[in-house]
């Protein structure tokens, strides 16, 4: 009897080397390939795939916007723009007196300084908003919100010599607070008013 441990070790070795000859083969068609399709950054597209045209952002177009927020040093006022809107946010305590409607004569400067850049934009529509915090009633809070926004339109209206304007009051009660009702800090941001305008 012949021993077949040669005939299988030929066969072995050849079989790799075949293996071997063929990945190599297979590796340098797909460098080959890739490189047809790469640009002089050295990023390849697959095969048919196209880049897209260069696209410039137009900014005043972008429907989310960017915001700027500026408050005063106190955190009574704060003044939200993007490239659609501006908003004024007031803070109840610098408005009125605590659960009152009665406006005082340092709230009514800040709203008609606000009533000052609404003409200067021409802005013919204006969105005043009441908010309240937790405490109470939900209805108290609905009807304390609504105659605080109603108060703030009143001077505004009073103040802009432009019949064009459109109004839209709305109280909120205690829907969209800004910050955790759980302490005094954050109901105390939750109770404003808001003024915006396109």
């Amino acid at each position: 009897m012949r021993p077949t441990r040669p005939r299988v070790t030929a066969s072995l070795l050849a079989l790799t080397a075949l293996a071997a000859a063929l990945g190599a083969s297979s590796a340098s068609a797909q460098q080959a390939a890739a490189s047809s399709h790469r640009g002089s950054s050295g990023l390849a597209l697959r095969s048919g795939a196209t880049l897209a045209p260069p696209k410039i952002l137009d900014l005043t177009s972008d429907p989310v916007g960017i915001s700027w927020v500026v408050g005063d040093q106190d955190g009574a006022e704060r003044r939200r723009d993007t490239n659609t809107e501006v908003t004024y946010e007031l803070q109840a305590e610098v408005l009125f007196t605590k659960d009152s409607a009665q406006l005082s004569d340092a709230a009514r400067s800040r709203i008609i300084a606000i009533a000052r850049e609404i003409e200067q934009r021409t802005a013919t529509q204006v969105r005043v908003s009441g908010f309240t915090d937790n405490l109470g009633s939900s209805a108290h809070g609905d009807m304390l919100s609504t105659q605080r926004a109603s108060a703030v339109r009143a001077v505004l209206a009073a103040e802009l010599h432009s019949t064009a304007v459109v109004f839209e009051t709305r109280g909120f009660g205690e829907r969209h607070p800004v910050a955790s009702n759980a302490t005094e800090a954050g109901r105390k941001k939750n109770r404003r008013v808001e003024v915006s305008f396109v």
